[in-house]
């Protein structure tokens, strides 16, 4: 589904250059759940970045789904992110006057969908994410859990190939952070959802299938997660 190869992206900063990613090659399966991990400045975010169309590498090539990413011009990048992946931020990015039904409704409404079939996709959707009986409040009335979870809800609703997750659990506790993990690993075993997140957080390995683990700019490990494949078990405190 994914295959990159020799990805690097190269910042200019006066004299010094940054190699945020110094070659990278990796392969990811339709239906994996895979993590990526590493230090600060690791480059982990920079991969996401790249998967996620929202930069371009320096060097290197990028297929998703059978498509040369890297050959695409700007307004095909723009159809390709919209109909094909889904992405999750940090800080959930919703509009802050608007519904938790009416955020979810802005990819639906980009793609064409009518009033009425965006309302119901996204009332499923936010039923999918056990936030059903929430559709109406604004995220001032939610929790950051709660936020969280129409943010996933709005990068599902397109039914992306594959879902991008940049720390989603940074700004949420333990017990949110876990409800979060959890109804990642359902999205995964029951509807066969291509996820790839980033993380810091050692406990959240268990999650995962696979693990890449990142420094310097390179991969410095891929081995096999969850519990047996990975330690840290519970999260503490």
């Amino acid at each position: 589904m994914i295959i990159g190869t020799d990805l690097k992206r190269y910042y200019g900063l006066g004299a010094v250059q940054v190699r945020a990613l110094d070659g990278v090659s990796l392969k990811i399966q339709k239906g994996e759940f895979v993590g990526v991990m590493g230090p600060s400045g690791s480059g982990k975010s920079t991969l996401l970045h790249m998967l996620g169309l929202l930069d371009r590498p320096t060097s290197g090539s990028l297929l998703i789904d059978g498509v040369d990413v890297g050959a695409l011009d700007e307004q095909a990048r723009t159809v390709f992110r919209l109909r094909r992946l889904g992405y999750v931020f940090q800080d959930y990015a919703l509009v802050p006057e608007l519904t938790a039904r009416e955020n979810v409704y802005l990819p639906s409404m980009a793609r064409g969908m009518t009033p009425q079939e965006c309302t119901l996709v996204c009332t499923d959707i936010l039923g999918v994410v056990g936030l059903g009986d929430r559709i109406h409040h604004l995220p001032s009335q939610m929790s950051g859990g709660e936020q969280q979870r129409v943010a996933i809800a709005r990068a599902l609703v397109n039914r992306p190939a594959l879902l991008l997750a940049d720390e989603p659990c940074a700004n949420l506790d333990t017990r949110n952070s876990k409800v979060i993990l959890d109804l990642f690993r359902k999205l995964n075993h029951d509807l066969h959802q291509t996820i790839v997140m980033v993380s810091h957080e050692e406990w959240h390995k268990q999650y995962f299938d696979r693990i890449i683990s990142m420094k310097d700019g390179l991969i410095e490990t891929d081995i096999q997660g969850g519990p047996e494949g990975a330690s840290g078990g519970e999260p503490s405190g």
